[in-house]
């Protein structure tokens, strides 16, 4: 049996450039990306990319079919490890990796200055490790400050 992958998923924009910054830390594992757009898979070259929906907390039916996009895709690549950068994709994908006994990592966006982002506090419960951007946001339970990715 191969070793399982890193299921490395994000919503677009900064939160998609935040994650291709953590590549480096993934070393020669096999790696799964998710994401929104297909045109991110020019920044994965050679490496597998699966699309999910876009959806915010604006869009009820949306969320519910990322959610169902999301589980899907967990369960189809049985992750070891999940990690994201945010937001809605990111949360189910830990979620639903947690739920399959994947080790889940979350860091914020270095966007939330002021506090940490919704998805962060909603994804806290299911995140081994869950990391700001900021120091001044560190607090004792988390999440902990241990650099940026920017």
């Amino acid at each position: 049996m191969s070793e399982r992958p890193v299921l490395a998923i994000a919503s677009g924009g900064g939160h998609w450039v935040q994650l291709l910054r953590l590549r480096p830390a993934f070393g020669e594992r096999s790696v799964v990306y998710a994401s929104v757009s297909e045109l991110y898979g020019e920044d994965v070259p050679g490496q597998t990319l699966h699309v999910v929906p876009d959806a915010n907390r604006d869009e009820p039916w949306g969320i519910v079919r990322l959610a169902l996009e999301v589980a899907r895709l967990v369960w189809r690549t049985r992750p070891a490890l999940v990690v994201s950068t945010g937001a809605a994709p990111g949360l189910f994908g830990l979620v639903f990796g947690r739920l399959l006994g994947a080790r889940t990592v979350w860091v914020d966006s270095v966007a939330n200055v002021e506090r940490v982002s919704l998805s962060g506090r909603l994804a806290r419960p299911f995140a081994q490790l869950w990391l700001t951007q900021w120091p001044h946001l560190a607090r004792d339970g988390g999440p902990d400050f241990a650099g940026s990715v920017l």
